[in-house]
């Protein structure tokens, strides 16, 4: 199965798709350090850097699946919640490519806020656009730590299907306890020498709140509103801004957290690398849709999309793709 995403990010979303079995035909991504961080660590993959308003997806006509993360601060309540009066707001052109390249599935993440009543026309709306378009359409707020990911992260997703493979799709159900920040940044908080790491990782015995990384307007390299750094000090965390590096031998107060160790909480594996400079290293981060949910639903699609092939090849499959 192979994949077009666009507002690739430093690459959550693509390397969850990855992991489920998609190959990725292309990947659109606006920032020019997010498109290094996925050079770097895909360096087989078929980068595009340049605004998805210019980029057309009539060469990539019948792809098995369009994916993509739009950007958050249109709908977001950490912002004003514009909609489609925000500048940044991305879905019309969503339609646009679904309209040009056809595709037998369309993933499509957001922030939570879409689900405020307020946005209930503009997301019927979509759904109706979609609809007519040939697709049905399924809506989910997906609570991130039921699967695995460390962190309070809710996210509004889109799956939407040509109508042979719609009815084989489910949400994935398999949730999982998650590890607590204490847990998988432990390795981590100590491996500068700090003594007093192991009682802090036994503080910080929770799930983290929700990271934020910010737009190019708005945000820096600290950990969110006044509320999210007041939940942070309760695990031991200083979220007033982020460190360069661990604490070291022999450190007094509460210890911050690194780039390297806001990934992790994101569910990047180990050895993904991220380019640039502090701040726009974690607005890369903070804006990712964590891999091991995007995993999950990938390959829940990928079960949907065999399944509706298998059982439709010489049918409607192949009316579908033209």
């Amino acid at each position: 199965m192979v994949s077009l995403e666009i507002c690739a990010g430093a690459g959550g979303q693509a390397l969850g798709l990855e992991q489920a079995g998609f190959r990725h035909a292309a990947l659109v991504e606006i920032d020019s350090t997010a498109c290094a961080t996925l050079r770097k660590n895909r360096p087989g993959w078929n980068i595009i850097e340049g605004d998805v308003r210019n980029f057309s997806a009539r060469n990539y006509s019948g792809i098995d699946l369009l994916a993509g993360g739009v950007p958050c601060p249109p709908f977001s309540v950490a912002g004003k919640q514009l909609g489609k009066d925000d500048e940044r707001e991305l879905f019309p052109e969503v339609l646009r490519l679904v309209r040009e390249c056809e595709p037998k599935a369309v993933m499509i993440e957001n922030v939570r806020g879409m689900f405020d009543p307020k946005f209930d026309e503009y997301r019927n709306g979509i759904v109706e656009h979609l609809r007519r378009m040939g697709y049905i359409c399924f809506w989910r707020i997906i609570q991130s730590h039921h699967y695995g990911v460390p962190q309070q992260r809710p996210r509004a997703v889109l799956a939407a299907f040509k109508e042979y493979c719609a009815e084989y799709f489910a949400w994935p159900l398999d949730v999982v306890t998650p590890p607590t920040v204490g847990q998988v940044l432990y390795k981590e908080m100590s491996s500068n020498g700090w003594e007093g790491a192991k009682e802090w990782a036994l503080l910080a015995n929770g799930i983290a709140p929700t990271l934020v990384g910010g737009s190019k307007k708005h945000g820096g390299p600290d950990l969110g509103p006044t509320r999210a750094r007041a939940v942070w000090k309760k695990f031991g965390i200083d979220g007033v801004g982020l460190a360069d590096s661990p604490p070291s031998r022999g450190f007094v107060g509460l210890p911050r957290l690194t780039v390297k160790m806001t990934a992790i909480l994101q569910g990047f594996p180990s050895d993904w690398e991220f380019v640039g400079k502090k701040t726009a290293v974690y607005r890369q981060i903070g804006n990712a849709f964590p891999p091991p949910v995007a995993l999950a639903i990938g390959s829940a699609i990928l079960k949907a999309l065999g399944t509706g092939e298998a059982k439709n090849i010489g049918g409607k499959h192949y009316e579908n793709r033209r």
